[in-house]
């Protein structure tokens, strides 16, 4: 087995780490920095609620992949997909260039436009970056492959998020931002460009342009295909489950935990580094096979450690008053948190790496990037459900913290399915 760090000096797969990395990353800069300002600019001087329109900018961005994604498969396999990551940088580089205009000139209804273009550009994006990879690797590298673009997934995703949300309100904020994600779409298209040459992969397919008939026909070619179809809701549960807790962490801080944003942010950062840590540990216990046993003991750790977070005792605090990093941490106990937080995130990399290689090796490479597309399809309707089912959820629970309690027994379930289907 090779050590998977060593993948990051070969020319055929460092371009398109760097190339999926900053484009991740850029898409949370901008996300961020909208919601930021819509929370404590644009709402208020709009007179509406800034909840709602947060809201409606998640959708947003998540729409794209509903409508989109069925076409942008079938794209990745008539078309060459390095030529097709190309295009698509470069298609970046102007949308940034859109975003910083309309951070200058300040009108939220374009800045939302310009974000359902950028989810519009990374759901095209997304059934390349998954789908190419085994043409670039061989079958033993790419549990390897699959952990360092996880990893890195999540590291652009939080430093993106810490970038956006802490200049945008700055003196010079959104000129600082705006430069940042015109100059990091420019290193993307760059990268791309060292990517190397492929063929298509069916050339000969027609694309039927059809968003809703299209999304259907690749789902349904997919079901009867058990173990594929199995890794596609295995994927979606994963970040169904990412999904609340990068959206509740902060919820959970502050109700539950009494600790400011600074507190927060450290936790979301253990929380991305354990992702990572726990995508590159599955490919040494799996010694580069492509199978997964690793998948039920993921969830099953999932579970235990989401659990244990609920029955961590809330913080009586005065109200207004919130522990910063010092006062957090000068009570050994709290530790504790931060451990339990790394350990959810890691057991969750475990468990979602070996998924996306199965998804990626078990179906014909002519079809490969439109059952990357069907996954992007159901992780977006699973985000989707996620939030309207949270959202009633919350209005019958007591805290946070019991909601964390509803998904890790819904842990154990997803658990003992894949379990189950070992069987």
């Amino acid at each position: 087995m090779k050590n998977q760090f060593s993948l990051l000096r070969q020319r055929q797969f460092l371009p398109l780490f760097l190339t999926q990395y900053f484009g991740a990353f850029n898409d949370n800069v901008f996300k961020n920095a909208l919601v930021i300002l819509i929370t404590y600019s644009t709402a208020k001087d709009l007179g509406q609620d800034p909840a709602i329109l947060v809201t409606a900018a998640a959708g947003i961005f998540i729409l794209p992949f509903f409508l989109f994604s069925a076409v942008a498969g079938q794209l990745a396999d008539k078309y060459p997909k390095p030529f097709l990551i190309k295009r698509l940088k470069i298609i970046e580089v102007f949308l940034m260039a859109g975003a910083a205009a309309a951070f200058f000139i300040g009108n939220i209804y374009l800045l939302l436009g310009v974000l359902f273009l950028m989810g519009t550009q990374s759901s095209f994006f997304g059934p390349l970056k998954y789908s190419i990879l085994p043409d670039l690797l061989h079958e033993d590298e790419l549990i390897g492959g699959n952990a360092l673009v996880e990893a890195a997934t999540f590291i652009a995703i939080l430093l993106g998020t810490i970038v956006g949300g802490i200049f945008i309100l700055k003196d010079g904020g959104i000129t600082i931002i705006s430069g940042s994600v015109i100059l990091v779409a420019a290193m993307g298209w760059a990268s791309s460009i060292f990517i190397p040459k492929g063929k298509a992969a069916n050339n000969n397919m027609s694309v039927n342009w059809n968003i809703f008939s299209a999304s259907w026909d690749i789902i349904k070619t997919l079901r009867p295909q058990k173990d594929v179809f199995n890794a596609i809701l295995g994927i979606s549960w994963f970040w169904l489950v990412g999904f609340i807790f990068l959206a509740y962490l902060p919820v959970y801080g502050q109700s539950i935990l009494r600790v400011n944003e600074d507190v927060v942010t450290m936790m979301l950062t253990f929380f991305s580094v354990g992702i990572g840590a726990g995508s590159l540990l599955c490919n040494r216990l799996l010694n580069g096979e492509i199978k997964m046993t690793w998948a039920p003991v993921g969830a099953l750790g999932m579970a235990v450690t989401t659990l244990l977070l609920y029955f961590y005792p809330t913080n009586v605090m005065p109200d207004d008053v919130y522990l910063d990093l010092s006062g957090f941490f000068a009570d050994v106990s709290n530790w504790y948190v931060f451990l339990i937080m790394t350990m959810v995130a890691a057991f969750g990399g475990l468990y979602v790496v070996p998924l996306y290689a199965v998804l990626q090796t078990r179906v014909k490479s002519t079809y490969r990037s439109r059952a990357i597309a069907a996954n992007n399809i159901m992780n977006a309707f699973f985000m989707v459900a996620a939030s309207v089912i949270t959202l009633v959820l919350l209005k019958y629970l007591d805290s946070i913290a019991g909601l964390f309690a509803v998904l890790g027994v819904l842990n154990f379930i997803v658990a003992a399915l894949f379990l189950r289907g070992r069987k």
